[in-house]
């Protein structure tokens, strides 16, 4: 097992607060450099060189290619942070139901923070019901890098099916209310909105809209209360538009 306290102090927070792509150049740039050929670097994923491992697992971030799967996969476990972090995003721009109980064993192990965002993050996009226990347990106990990816991961689990989206809406109420980054309590009000809009009008929709009308109004950050905002308005709820043209008209907003 790792050691969070640690990680707290060897991550700096505002580089940890950097979405997994963030340092990846972008793909369809007008000037970008053709994509990597896939069978080139999936001959690398093998090599024994640290370094080409990495490159090639970071390859993947922009080929999908279903073949370099069972590769990310095992690379997940290599000795070099770079190449595990690597593998995972690889994972996550090629999501695959075989590469979830991999991913939740090692971010169950890993050390490193940068590893743990990008397997949460990689969790996410692969949108099967077996991550659900492992992003909730992210949101509450990580490093606000991880917590910031695994409240946007939670709102993937909006096409996984209705119970997942129901024991998704507790967990992300209470670190939109409760944690101490105002970056995580933005994202949970995002995702709040992205499961409140797969939700019939029951006691759980009117749970979330309540969350949500409470962060507008007694949220300290204004950020906060703007991604709450722009979640209700998403949504649609009458009762969320009507309390937003309330506040404007008396100044608030």
């Amino acid at each position: 097992m790792y050691d969070k306290d640690n990680d707290l102090i060897v991550l700096n927070l505002d580089d940890e607060l950097e979405s997994p792509l963030d340092k990846l150049e972008p793909v369809d740039a007008e000037f970008a450099d053709p994509k990597p050929d896939p069978e080139e670097m999936l001959a690398l994923l093998e090599s024994p060189e640290t370094n080409q491992r990495m490159l090639a697992a970071r390859a993947f971030c922009e080929v999908q290619d279903e073949r370099a799967i069972p590769h990310l996969i095992r690379l997940l476990r290599d000795g070099c942070p770079l190449v595990r972090v690597s593998a995972a995003y690889g994972l996550g721009r090629n999501p695959s139901l075989d590469a979830v109980d991999a991913l939740i064993t090692q971010y169950n192990r890993d050390w490193n923070g940068y590893v743990r965002k990008g397997v949460i993050w990689a969790l996410g996009n692969c949108r099967d019901r077996r991550a659900l226990p492992t992003l909730i347990d992210a949101l509450k106990t990580d490093i606000p890098a991880v917590r910031l990816w695994a409240a946007s991961s939670l709102a993937q689990m909006a096409s996984v099916g209705y119970e997942v989206v129901v024991a998704s809406i507790p967990p992300i109420i209470e670190a939109m209310r409760r944690d101490a980054i105002p970056a995580v309590r933005s994202n949970c009000a995002w995702s709040l909105g992205q499961l409140c809009r797969e939700l019939p009008s029951n006691v759980v929709y009117a749970t979330a809209i309540d969350a949500l009308l409470e962060a507008i109004v007694e949220d300290e950050d204004l950020g906060v209360q703007e991604d709450a905002r722009a979640a209700l308005l998403r949504v649609g709820d009458p009762r969320g538009l009507q309390l937003i043209e309330e506040l404007e008209q008396e100044g608030f907003l």
